[in-house]
């Protein structure tokens, strides 16, 4: 009776196990932000797969995976680290609910969801926080007008970092 071909050459029947590939592999899926990765070398064949996080669209452009959030409403004015004779802004501050990264529009180049003077309703994408490559809409706790917006597209923001003055 003929044994099967060992074509790793560990002295067992089957295929060895390169770990150092296996991980080497799972660094690029990291890396280059990918969810599967496979390589072939003979007749070894090995596959690296992650699943990626359940995404939905809503919109063009724009990838959601959780519901909106929204920052519960500040009143009075806020001690927002302002220079001495700055103005002050009265109004409700929208806050970050999260560390990430903070953009005003849904896609590169399209149009801002928001614009100062601009009148929103509750409910209304304000901005959108990227975090670990989840895209978190942040909505209007409230109706009113943009009186200031705090952060730039693109900016690093913080939990609790104020974002937006509605009025």
């Amino acid at each position: 009776m003929a044994q099967p071909k060992d074509p790793a050459g560990s002295g067992k029947d089957g295929m060895r196990v390169d770990t150092k590939l296996v991980r080497e592999l799972a660094e690029l899926l990291t890396a280059n932000e990918l969810t599967e990765i496979e390589v072939e070398d003979g007749d070894r064949r090995i596959r690296v797969k992650r699943e990626a996080p359940a995404m939905l669209a809503a919109g063009p452009g724009f990838v959601a995976s959780a519901p909106a959030l929204s920052a519960p409403p500040m009143h009075g004015k806020e001690d927002l680290g302002a220079e001495p004779g700055a103005e002050e802004i009265s109004g409700n501050t929208v806050k970050s609910p999260m560390v990430g990264t903070a953009y005003l529009s849904p896609e590169p180049g399209a149009k801002a969801f928001i614009e100062i003077g601009r009148s929103v309703k509750v409910g209304d994408t304000l901005l959108i926080v990227e975090a670990m490559k989840v895209m978190n809409p942040i909505t209007a706790p409230e109706a009113g007008t943009i009186l200031k917006i705090l952060i730039s597209d693109g900016q690093p923001v913080e939990f609790d970092q104020p974002l937006v003055i509605i009025g």
